[in-house]
Protein backbone atom coordinates (compact mmCIF):
# COMPACT_ATOMS: atom_id res chain seq x y z
CA UNK A 1 0.00 0.00 0.00
CA UNK A 2 0.96 3.65 -0.39
CA UNK A 3 3.34 4.93 2.25
CA UNK A 4 1.46 8.17 2.95
CA UNK A 5 3.78 9.34 5.73
CA UNK A 6 6.51 9.97 3.16
CA UNK A 7 4.22 12.29 1.19
CA UNK A 8 2.41 14.35 3.81
CA UNK A 9 2.98 17.66 1.99
CA UNK A 10 1.71 16.19 -1.26
CA UNK A 11 -1.41 14.97 0.50
CA UNK A 12 -2.01 18.46 1.85
CA UNK A 13 -1.47 20.06 -1.55
CA UNK A 14 -3.76 17.52 -3.22
CA UNK A 15 -6.54 18.50 -0.81
CA UNK A 16 -5.90 22.16 -1.61
CA UNK A 17 -5.92 21.47 -5.38
CA UNK A 18 -9.18 19.56 -5.09
CA UNK A 19 -10.90 22.68 -3.78
CA UNK A 20 -10.07 24.72 -6.88
CA UNK A 21 -9.28 22.22 -9.70
CA UNK A 22 -11.63 19.40 -10.78
CA UNK A 23 -10.23 16.24 -9.20
CA UNK A 24 -7.18 18.20 -8.07
CA UNK A 25 -5.45 17.71 -11.43
CA UNK A 26 -5.34 19.48 -14.78
CA UNK A 27 -5.26 16.19 -16.71
CA UNK A 28 -6.90 12.90 -15.65
CA UNK A 29 -3.73 10.96 -16.51
CA UNK A 30 -2.08 12.57 -13.46
CA UNK A 31 -4.73 11.40 -11.03
CA UNK A 32 -4.44 8.12 -9.15
CA UNK A 33 -8.02 7.12 -9.92
CA UNK A 34 -6.97 3.72 -11.31
CA UNK A 35 -4.57 2.84 -8.49
CA UNK A 36 -5.85 4.74 -5.45
CA UNK A 37 -3.91 7.01 -3.16
CA UNK A 38 -2.49 10.49 -3.58
CA UNK A 39 -0.14 11.60 -6.38
CA UNK A 40 3.18 13.10 -5.32
CA UNK A 41 3.46 16.79 -6.17
CA UNK A 42 6.65 17.37 -8.09
CA UNK A 43 9.08 20.11 -7.14
CA UNK A 44 11.71 19.61 -9.84
CA UNK A 45 13.32 17.20 -12.28
CA UNK A 46 16.98 16.56 -12.98
CA UNK A 47 18.34 14.02 -15.46
CA UNK A 48 16.50 10.72 -14.90
CA UNK A 49 15.04 11.82 -11.55
CA UNK A 50 11.98 13.59 -10.18
CA UNK A 51 11.89 15.16 -6.71
CA UNK A 52 8.61 15.77 -4.90
CA UNK A 53 7.77 18.53 -2.43
CA UNK A 54 8.34 16.10 0.45
CA UNK A 55 11.96 15.60 -0.63
CA UNK A 56 11.50 12.11 -2.09
CA UNK A 57 13.53 11.19 -5.16
CA UNK A 58 12.14 8.95 -7.91
CA UNK A 59 13.69 7.31 -10.96
CA UNK A 60 11.36 8.72 -13.61
CA UNK A 61 9.88 6.50 -16.32
CA UNK A 62 7.23 8.94 -17.52
CA UNK A 63 9.43 11.78 -18.77
CA UNK A 64 6.41 14.11 -19.13
CA UNK A 65 4.71 11.27 -21.08
CA UNK A 66 7.49 10.79 -23.56
CA UNK A 67 9.26 13.96 -24.68
CA UNK A 68 12.22 13.96 -22.27
CA UNK A 69 14.44 11.78 -24.42
CA UNK A 70 17.51 13.31 -22.72
CA UNK A 71 15.99 13.51 -19.24
CA UNK A 72 15.04 16.60 -17.27
CA UNK A 73 17.03 19.82 -17.42
CA UNK A 74 19.07 18.91 -20.51
CA UNK A 75 21.54 21.85 -20.75
CA UNK A 76 21.31 22.62 -24.51
CA UNK A 77 17.52 22.84 -24.25
CA UNK A 78 17.55 25.00 -21.12
CA UNK A 79 20.07 27.33 -22.76
CA UNK A 80 17.93 27.62 -25.88
CA UNK A 81 14.82 28.40 -23.79
CA UNK A 82 16.64 31.05 -21.78
CA UNK A 83 18.07 32.74 -24.87
CA UNK A 84 14.67 32.78 -26.61
CA UNK A 85 12.87 34.11 -23.52
CA UNK A 86 15.26 37.05 -23.36
CA UNK A 87 14.11 38.17 -26.82
CA UNK A 88 10.39 37.92 -26.02
CA UNK A 89 7.79 35.32 -25.07
CA UNK A 90 5.26 35.73 -27.88
CA UNK A 91 4.90 37.95 -30.94
CA UNK A 92 1.89 36.72 -32.92
CA UNK A 93 4.04 37.25 -35.99
CA UNK A 94 6.40 35.08 -38.09
CA UNK A 95 9.89 34.23 -36.84
CA UNK A 96 12.85 32.54 -38.49
CA UNK A 97 12.79 29.84 -35.81
CA UNK A 98 9.46 28.53 -37.15
CA UNK A 99 10.97 27.81 -40.55
CA UNK A 100 14.09 26.32 -39.01
CA UNK A 101 12.13 23.86 -36.89
CA UNK A 102 9.85 23.02 -39.83
CA UNK A 103 12.89 22.25 -41.98
CA UNK A 104 14.31 19.99 -39.27
CA UNK A 105 11.04 18.08 -38.94
CA UNK A 106 10.75 17.65 -42.71
CA UNK A 107 14.35 16.42 -42.95
CA UNK A 108 13.75 13.79 -40.25
CA UNK A 109 10.19 12.51 -40.74
CA UNK A 110 9.91 10.60 -44.06
CA UNK A 111 6.31 11.48 -44.96
CA UNK A 112 6.24 15.19 -44.12
CA UNK A 113 6.67 17.64 -46.99
CA UNK A 114 4.98 20.59 -45.28
CA UNK A 115 4.16 21.10 -41.62
CA UNK A 116 2.03 23.42 -39.49
CA UNK A 117 2.86 24.17 -35.83
CA UNK A 118 0.13 24.06 -33.18
CA UNK A 119 0.02 24.01 -29.37
CA UNK A 120 -0.69 20.39 -28.41
CA UNK A 121 -1.08 16.86 -29.70
CA UNK A 122 -4.85 17.18 -29.37
CA UNK A 123 -4.83 20.27 -31.56
CA UNK A 124 -2.63 18.46 -34.08
CA UNK A 125 -4.99 15.49 -34.45
CA UNK A 126 -8.08 17.71 -34.51
CA UNK A 127 -6.54 19.77 -37.30
CA UNK A 128 -5.34 16.74 -39.28
CA UNK A 129 -8.84 15.26 -39.24
CA UNK A 130 -10.33 18.54 -40.49
CA UNK A 131 -7.74 18.79 -43.26
CA UNK A 132 -8.30 15.18 -44.34
CA UNK A 133 -12.04 15.77 -44.55
CA UNK A 134 -11.57 19.02 -46.43
CA UNK A 135 -9.08 17.48 -48.84
CA UNK A 136 -11.18 14.41 -49.67
CA UNK A 137 -14.64 15.97 -49.41
CA UNK A 138 -15.68 12.99 -47.25
CA UNK A 139 -16.80 12.71 -43.64
CA UNK A 140 -16.17 9.20 -42.25
CA UNK A 141 -13.14 8.69 -40.00
CA UNK A 142 -11.85 5.26 -39.01
CA UNK A 143 -10.15 4.93 -35.62
CA UNK A 144 -9.22 1.94 -33.49
CA UNK A 145 -10.50 1.03 -30.03
CA UNK A 146 -7.92 1.84 -27.36
CA UNK A 147 -6.12 4.46 -29.46
CA UNK A 148 -6.28 7.91 -27.89
CA UNK A 149 -5.97 10.97 -30.11
CA UNK A 150 -6.62 13.72 -27.58
CA UNK A 151 -9.95 15.00 -26.31
CA UNK A 152 -11.32 15.70 -29.79
CA UNK A 153 -15.11 15.20 -29.86
CA UNK A 154 -15.17 13.02 -32.96
CA UNK A 155 -12.32 10.81 -31.69
CA UNK A 156 -13.30 10.40 -28.04
CA UNK A 157 -14.93 7.06 -28.76
CA UNK A 158 -13.55 3.83 -27.24
CA UNK A 159 -10.41 5.80 -26.44
CA UNK A 160 -7.41 4.82 -24.39
CA UNK A 161 -5.35 6.94 -21.97
CA UNK A 162 -7.29 8.59 -19.17
CA UNK A 163 -10.63 7.76 -20.77
CA UNK A 164 -9.85 4.05 -20.55
CA UNK A 165 -8.31 4.30 -17.10
CA UNK A 166 -11.39 6.04 -15.72
CA UNK A 167 -13.71 3.52 -17.34
CA UNK A 168 -15.30 6.17 -19.58
CA UNK A 169 -14.40 5.33 -23.19
CA UNK A 170 -16.85 8.00 -24.36
CA UNK A 171 -17.51 11.28 -22.66
CA UNK A 172 -20.65 13.17 -21.64
CA UNK A 173 -20.75 16.47 -23.47
CA UNK A 174 -19.96 14.89 -26.82
CA UNK A 175 -23.16 15.11 -28.94
CA UNK A 176 -24.09 11.95 -30.87
CA UNK A 177 -23.74 13.89 -34.10
CA UNK A 178 -20.04 14.46 -33.46
CA UNK A 179 -19.31 10.73 -33.49
CA UNK A 180 -21.87 9.65 -36.10
CA UNK A 181 -19.16 9.62 -38.77
CA UNK A 182 -16.55 7.87 -36.60
CA UNK A 183 -16.11 4.17 -37.33
CA UNK A 184 -14.32 2.24 -34.55
CA UNK A 185 -12.47 -0.99 -35.37
CA UNK A 186 -10.27 -3.40 -33.42
CA UNK A 187 -6.53 -2.70 -33.59
CA UNK A 188 -4.54 -5.27 -35.63
CA UNK A 189 -7.77 -6.75 -37.05
CA UNK A 190 -7.12 -6.87 -40.80
CA UNK A 191 -10.39 -8.64 -41.58
CA UNK A 192 -12.58 -5.96 -40.00
CA UNK A 193 -10.52 -3.26 -41.70
CA UNK A 194 -11.01 -4.84 -45.11
CA UNK A 195 -14.73 -5.27 -44.41
CA UNK A 196 -15.09 -1.60 -43.45
CA UNK A 197 -13.49 -0.48 -46.69
CA UNK A 198 -15.64 -2.84 -48.74
CA UNK A 199 -18.77 -1.33 -47.22
CA UNK A 200 -17.80 2.34 -46.82
CA UNK A 201 -14.57 2.87 -48.76
CA UNK A 202 -15.98 5.67 -50.91
CA UNK A 203 -17.07 7.55 -47.75
CA UNK A 204 -13.87 7.21 -45.67
CA UNK A 205 -11.93 10.45 -45.48
CA UNK A 206 -9.14 9.13 -43.26
CA UNK A 207 -7.88 6.36 -41.04
CA UNK A 208 -6.07 7.51 -37.90
CA UNK A 209 -4.06 5.31 -35.55
CA UNK A 210 -1.17 5.23 -33.14
CA UNK A 211 1.45 3.26 -35.11
CA UNK A 212 2.68 2.00 -31.75
CA UNK A 213 -0.12 2.38 -29.23
CA UNK A 214 0.81 4.00 -25.95
CA UNK A 215 -2.64 4.63 -24.57
CA UNK A 216 -3.88 1.11 -23.81
CA UNK A 217 -0.39 0.25 -22.74
CA UNK A 218 2.28 -0.35 -25.37
CA UNK A 219 0.67 -2.35 -28.21
CA UNK A 220 2.61 -3.17 -31.37
CA UNK A 221 1.10 -3.32 -34.87
CA UNK A 222 1.58 -6.37 -37.05
CA UNK A 223 3.32 -5.94 -40.39
CA UNK A 224 0.20 -7.17 -42.20
CA UNK A 225 -2.00 -4.64 -40.39
CA UNK A 226 0.20 -1.73 -41.45
CA UNK A 227 0.55 -3.05 -45.01
CA UNK A 228 -3.23 -3.44 -45.32
CA UNK A 229 -3.81 0.07 -43.99
CA UNK A 230 -1.54 1.57 -46.63
CA UNK A 231 -2.96 -0.52 -49.45
CA UNK A 232 -6.62 0.10 -48.59
CA UNK A 233 -6.14 3.85 -48.18
CA UNK A 234 -4.34 3.97 -51.54
CA UNK A 235 -7.02 2.02 -53.38
CA UNK A 236 -9.90 4.04 -51.93
CA UNK A 237 -8.36 7.53 -51.93
CA UNK A 238 -8.45 7.83 -48.13
CA UNK A 239 -5.86 9.69 -46.05
CA UNK A 240 -3.72 7.55 -43.74
CA UNK A 241 -2.85 9.51 -40.58
CA UNK A 242 -0.20 8.31 -38.15
CA UNK A 243 -0.67 9.82 -34.69
CA UNK A 244 2.98 9.97 -33.65
CA UNK A 245 2.40 12.27 -30.70
CA UNK A 246 4.12 9.61 -28.54
CA UNK A 247 6.26 7.76 -31.08
CA UNK A 248 7.57 10.68 -33.13
CA UNK A 249 11.32 11.09 -32.43
CA UNK A 250 10.86 8.60 -29.55
CA UNK A 251 11.10 5.16 -31.20
CA UNK A 252 13.33 6.41 -34.03
CA UNK A 253 14.55 9.73 -35.41
CA UNK A 254 11.84 9.50 -38.07
CA UNK A 255 9.25 7.97 -35.78
CA UNK A 256 7.41 4.66 -36.11
CA UNK A 257 6.94 5.24 -39.83
CA UNK A 258 10.69 5.08 -40.30
CA UNK A 259 11.00 2.08 -38.01
CA UNK A 260 8.32 0.07 -39.84
CA UNK A 261 8.89 1.40 -43.36
CA UNK A 262 5.30 2.57 -43.85
CA UNK A 263 4.71 6.07 -45.22
CA UNK A 264 1.48 7.73 -44.03
CA UNK A 265 -0.13 10.64 -45.86
CA UNK A 266 -0.25 12.79 -42.73
CA UNK A 267 1.51 12.71 -39.35
CA UNK A 268 0.64 14.34 -36.05
CA UNK A 269 3.36 15.18 -33.54
CA UNK A 270 3.27 16.32 -29.92
CA UNK A 271 5.28 17.83 -27.12
CA UNK A 272 8.59 16.20 -28.05
CA UNK A 273 8.66 18.71 -30.94
CA UNK A 274 9.09 21.39 -28.28
CA UNK A 275 11.24 19.31 -25.92
CA UNK A 276 8.32 19.04 -23.50
CA UNK A 277 6.90 22.55 -23.91
CA UNK A 278 3.24 22.98 -24.96
CA UNK A 279 3.60 22.38 -28.70
CA UNK A 280 2.42 20.06 -31.44
CA UNK A 281 2.55 19.83 -35.21
CA UNK A 282 0.79 18.19 -38.11
CA UNK A 283 2.16 17.67 -41.57
CA UNK A 284 2.21 15.46 -44.61
CA UNK A 285 2.04 15.47 -48.38
CA UNK A 286 2.32 18.93 -49.88
CA UNK A 287 -0.90 18.59 -51.88
CA UNK A 288 -2.83 17.77 -48.70
CA UNK A 289 -1.20 20.47 -46.60
CA UNK A 290 -1.87 23.05 -49.30
CA UNK A 291 -5.55 22.66 -48.39
CA UNK A 292 -4.81 24.65 -45.20
CA UNK A 293 -5.59 28.38 -44.99
CA UNK A 294 -4.29 30.79 -46.19
CA UNK A 295 -3.27 28.70 -49.24
CA UNK A 296 -6.41 26.56 -49.18
CA UNK A 297 -9.87 26.76 -47.64
CA UNK A 298 -9.46 24.54 -44.54
CA UNK A 299 -9.23 26.94 -41.61
CA UNK A 300 -6.89 26.46 -38.66
CA UNK A 301 -5.21 29.16 -36.60
CA UNK A 302 -3.64 29.94 -33.23
CA UNK A 303 -2.04 33.01 -31.72
CA UNK A 304 0.55 30.94 -29.86
CA UNK A 305 1.26 28.49 -32.69
CA UNK A 306 4.97 28.68 -33.43
CA UNK A 307 5.69 30.31 -30.06
CA UNK A 308 9.36 31.43 -30.15
CA UNK A 309 10.33 29.74 -26.87
CA UNK A 310 8.82 26.41 -27.94
CA UNK A 311 10.46 26.69 -31.35
CA UNK A 312 13.88 27.30 -29.81
CA UNK A 313 13.49 24.31 -27.49
CA UNK A 314 12.36 22.13 -30.39
CA UNK A 315 15.31 23.12 -32.54
CA UNK A 316 17.69 22.28 -29.69
CA UNK A 317 15.96 18.91 -29.17
CA UNK A 318 16.03 17.81 -32.80
CA UNK A 319 19.62 18.97 -33.27
CA UNK A 320 20.61 16.95 -30.20
CA UNK A 321 18.88 13.87 -31.65
CA UNK A 322 20.79 14.30 -34.90
CA UNK A 323 24.11 14.86 -33.13
CA UNK A 324 23.87 12.20 -30.43
CA UNK A 325 21.76 9.43 -32.01
CA UNK A 326 20.41 8.14 -28.66
CA UNK A 327 18.48 5.20 -30.14
CA UNK A 328 21.10 2.43 -29.85
CA UNK A 329 21.54 3.31 -26.17
CA UNK A 330 17.78 3.47 -25.64
CA UNK A 331 17.37 0.04 -27.23
CA UNK A 332 19.96 -1.48 -24.89
CA UNK A 333 18.32 0.08 -21.82
CA UNK A 334 14.86 -0.94 -22.98
CA UNK A 335 15.96 -4.54 -23.52
CA UNK A 336 17.59 -4.64 -20.11
CA UNK A 337 14.46 -3.35 -18.38
CA UNK A 338 12.17 -5.71 -20.32
CA UNK A 339 14.23 -8.79 -19.38
CA UNK A 340 14.46 -7.64 -15.78
CA UNK A 341 10.72 -7.15 -15.44
CA UNK A 342 9.96 -10.54 -16.99
CA UNK A 343 12.49 -12.32 -14.77
CA UNK A 344 11.11 -10.57 -11.69
CA UNK A 345 7.56 -11.62 -12.55
CA UNK A 346 8.59 -15.21 -13.28
CA UNK A 347 10.56 -15.51 -10.04
CA UNK A 348 7.58 -14.15 -8.09
CA UNK A 349 5.16 -16.54 -9.82
CA UNK A 350 3.22 -13.62 -11.29
CA UNK A 351 1.53 -13.94 -14.68
CA UNK A 352 2.77 -11.10 -16.87
CA UNK A 353 4.09 -10.13 -20.29
CA UNK A 354 5.96 -7.14 -21.69
CA UNK A 355 5.35 -5.23 -24.92
CA UNK A 356 8.22 -2.99 -25.98
CA UNK A 357 9.36 -0.89 -28.92
CA UNK A 358 12.72 0.72 -28.21
CA UNK A 359 12.41 2.88 -25.09
CA UNK A 360 8.62 2.52 -24.88
CA UNK A 361 7.22 -0.43 -22.89
CA UNK A 362 4.46 -1.83 -20.66
CA UNK A 363 4.41 -4.68 -18.16
CA UNK A 364 0.93 -6.19 -18.53
CA UNK A 365 -0.43 -8.34 -15.72
CA UNK A 366 -1.83 -10.94 -18.11
CA UNK A 367 -0.39 -13.93 -19.96
CA UNK A 368 -0.79 -12.17 -23.29
CA UNK A 369 -0.14 -11.73 -26.07
CA UNK A 370 -1.53 -8.20 -25.88
CA UNK A 371 -2.38 -7.08 -29.39
CA UNK A 372 -5.54 -4.98 -29.03
CA UNK A 373 -7.89 -3.42 -26.49
CA UNK A 374 -9.68 -6.68 -25.72
CA UNK A 375 -6.46 -8.47 -24.79
CA UNK A 376 -5.07 -5.43 -22.91
CA UNK A 377 -8.14 -5.28 -20.68
CA UNK A 378 -7.60 -8.88 -19.58
CA UNK A 379 -4.85 -7.49 -17.33
CA UNK A 380 -5.18 -7.81 -13.56
CA UNK A 381 -5.47 -4.12 -12.63
CA UNK A 382 -5.52 -4.88 -8.90
CA UNK A 383 -2.11 -6.52 -9.18
CA UNK A 384 -0.90 -3.57 -11.21
CA UNK A 385 -2.10 -1.16 -8.53
CA UNK A 386 -0.27 -3.05 -5.80
CA UNK A 387 2.89 -3.18 -7.91
CA UNK A 388 2.63 0.50 -8.81
CA UNK A 389 2.51 1.59 -5.18
CA UNK A 390 5.28 -0.83 -4.28
CA UNK A 391 7.46 0.78 -6.94
CA UNK A 392 6.54 4.31 -5.89
CA UNK A 393 7.45 3.55 -2.28
CA UNK A 394 10.80 2.22 -3.52
CA UNK A 395 11.56 5.41 -5.44
CA UNK A 396 10.40 4.44 -8.96
CA UNK A 397 7.90 6.71 -10.73
CA UNK A 398 5.74 4.82 -13.25
CA UNK A 399 2.53 5.67 -15.14
CA UNK A 400 -0.36 5.37 -12.69
CA UNK A 401 -2.34 3.09 -14.99
CA UNK A 402 -1.95 -0.37 -16.47
CA UNK A 403 -3.03 1.23 -19.73
CA UNK A 404 -0.19 3.72 -20.23
CA UNK A 405 3.28 3.14 -21.67
CA UNK A 406 6.42 3.96 -19.72
CA UNK A 407 9.48 5.62 -21.23
CA UNK A 408 13.22 5.20 -20.71
CA UNK A 409 15.53 8.17 -21.27
CA UNK A 410 19.04 8.19 -22.70
CA UNK A 411 20.39 9.48 -19.38
CA UNK A 412 19.20 6.50 -17.34
CA UNK A 413 22.25 4.51 -16.25
CA UNK A 414 22.72 0.75 -16.05
CA UNK A 415 22.77 1.13 -12.28
CA UNK A 416 19.40 2.90 -12.27
CA UNK A 417 17.90 0.22 -14.53
CA UNK A 418 19.23 -2.47 -12.18
CA UNK A 419 17.81 -0.60 -9.16
CA UNK A 420 14.45 -0.46 -10.94
CA UNK A 421 14.53 -4.19 -11.63
CA UNK A 422 15.39 -4.88 -7.99
CA UNK A 423 12.50 -2.66 -6.88
CA UNK A 424 10.19 -4.52 -9.28
CA UNK A 425 11.23 -7.87 -7.84
CA UNK A 426 10.59 -6.66 -4.28
CA UNK A 427 7.24 -5.08 -5.20
CA UNK A 428 6.08 -8.27 -6.93
CA UNK A 429 7.01 -10.59 -4.09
Amino acid sequence: MENTSRRALSEREFERAGRVIPGGVNSPARAFGAVGGTPPFIARGQGPFLFDIDGNRYIDYIGSWGPHLFGHGYPPILQAIQAAAETGTSFGAPTVAESELAELIISMVPSIEKVRMVNSGTEATMSAIRVARGFTGRNVIVKFSGCYHGHVDSLLVQAGSGALTLGAPSSPGVPPGCTADTLVLAYNDVESLESAFREKGNLIAAVILEPVVGNMGCVIPTAQFLKSLRSLCDSHGSVLIFDEVMTGFRVAAGGAQQLFGIRPDMTTLGKIVGAGLPVGAYGGRADIMNSVSPVGKVYQAGTLSGNPIAMAAGIAMLRAIQAENPYPRLEVLGQRLERGFLNAATNAGVTACVNRVGSMLTLFFTAGPVKDLASATQSDTKKFSKWFHGMLDRGVYLPCSQFEAMFVSAVHTDEQIDATIAAAAAALS
